[in-house]
């Protein structure tokens, strides 16, 4: 009744369809995505590659700051003032939602809770 001339490849034949998706695009997360720079600006308040991987962890340091700090002093960048604030500072050079924070999150499948406090932005048509 043991059949193991059908039942190893049997096995291997499923194990590889099963498997089939993990290793097909193995190291290949596709084109990351080019999210719309703001009209104006030359420089934000960090570094590009900073702000690429770490921008949720300034946003949490400036909230813990001017909520439970109640340290609300501006960020000075080549003289220019910009405020400890998610919609008057990095919307406000950041404007369009769905050209820029939208493309890397989407790509990053990671969904922000910025929006449970704070009002989204009107899209623009």
């Amino acid at each position: 009744m043991y059949d193991k001339g059908k039942i190893i490849p049997g096995l291997i034949i499923f194990l590889g369809l099963f498997t089939f998706p993990l290793w097909y695009n193995a190291g290949n997360a596709g084109n990351p995505p080019k999210p719309e720079k703001p009209a104006g600006y030359q420089k934000c308040v960090r570094p590009v590659e900073y702000m690429r991987t770490s921008h949720m962890v300034l946003l949490n340091q400036w909230r813990d700051e001017v909520i439970r700090g109640d340290e609300r002093e501006m960020i000075m960048i080549d003289g220019k003032p910009y405020p400890k604030k998610l919609q008057a500072g990095c919307m406000g050079c950041h404007a369009d939602k769905k050209k820029f924070c939208d493309r890397c999150h989407t790509y990053a499948s990671v969904k922000p809770y910025c929006w449970d406090c704070h009002f989204p932005p009107k899209e623009k048509m």
